[in-house]
């Protein structure tokens, strides 16, 4: 009787802790991500150039000296300006004049009531981008309407306008983080990389890169998502959907300064219901997207798309 006993309380506390492993929604659809260490990530690059990408330098830009660069750039470069002969065109446009490079990158911001922040990230970024001899352009994507943020759309619409424009690799970007280590290349590895590093495997916020074509295959981002903060589950669940790996580079080159907020308050509730079906995916994203374009504008610093949803 004793022995029955305790095999009962044995396969009650089993079977209560597999149910618990199960509900959990940090480990449900857990797995590891593939680390690129140092001397790989050169090889794990996507080289691809915009369409309308040209340049007069004779020899391809090397970036083995930028990944092998340890030092740090300093983010007390957001009190300055920015130096003028960065040779930014207007839109927010660059590449290196010495060589040719060998990436195209657009950066992607969704962005609503973020003065101070949206400067201090622009100055910040085109100093850190011009040191890795990437070809770039900076869209920031403004949601002008009194709707709840909705993030996932706002990214969709530059990721079109991105894409209109020959980009073959998206940063998908929030506007208070500023990368610190020039080895964080902001090129496309050939898997979608999350650049900024979160203690969760299923959230893909922050920053993210990702190939045009990938993010095409996903359909982008879902719409749905105003005022909470479920759309990063929601594209990791796209991208595992399709079995397509996630990577990130070694935590001690993914560092990120985060800016703060002040005294503004959260563009989210707290709240993060989840939508994601594959269904649902095949009929909510790029190919349903619908909002009013109210203009857009080409700044020295960036491309600023302002929408209304």
């Amino acid at each position: 009787m004793r022995y029955a006993s305790k095999k009962k309380i044995f396969y009650l506390v089993f079977f209560t802790a597999v149910l618990i492993l199960l509900l959990q929604p940090a480990i449900k659809t857990r797995r590891s991500y593939e680390i690129i260490e140092k001397q790989n990530i050169i090889s794990s690059l996507h080289e691809e150039t915009a369409e309308n990408y040209t340049s007069t330098a004779i020899v391809d830009c090397d970036y083995h000296d930028i990944i092998y660069d340890d030092t740090t750039v300093p983010a007390t470069i957001i009190d300055g300006d920015l130096n003028e002969g960065y040779r930014i065109k207007e839109g927010g446009e660059y590449a290196p004049p010495e060589c040719k490079a060998l990436f195209s990158t657009a950066i992607i911001v969704p962005y609503r009531d973020r003065a101070e922040q949206l400067r201090s990230f622009l100055v910040y970024m085109h100093s850190f981008l011009r040191r890795q001899h990437v070809h770039y352009r900076i869209y920031v994507v403004e949601q002008l309407d009194s709707q709840p943020f909705n993030r996932a759309k706002l990214i969709n619409i530059g990721a079109i306008a991105a894409m209109n424009a020959g980009y073959p690799c998206l940063i998908l970007h929030d506007v208070d983080l500023l990368p610190l280590k020039p080895a964080n290349i902001y090129a496309c590895t050939k898997y979608p990389r999350h650049i900024y590093i979160l203690p969760y495997l299923n959230l893909l916020g922050g920053a993210t890169s990702i190939m045009a074509k990938q993010f095409k295959t996903i359909n982008g981002m879902s719409n749905k998502y105003f005022g909470v903060s479920g759309e990063v589950v929601d594209f990791f669940a796209r991208i595992e959907s399709l079995m397509l790996k996630i990577c990130q580079f070694e935590p001690q080159i993914s560092e990120y300064h985060k800016i703060t907020n002040g005294h503004q308050g959260s563009w989210y509730t707290k709240n993060r219901k989840i939508f994601f079906t594959r269904k649902g995916m095949a009929e909510d994203g790029l190919n349903s997207l619908k909002y009013t374009e109210v203009a857009t504008v080409l700044h020295p610093l960036f491309t600023h798309i302002m929408v209304d949803l």
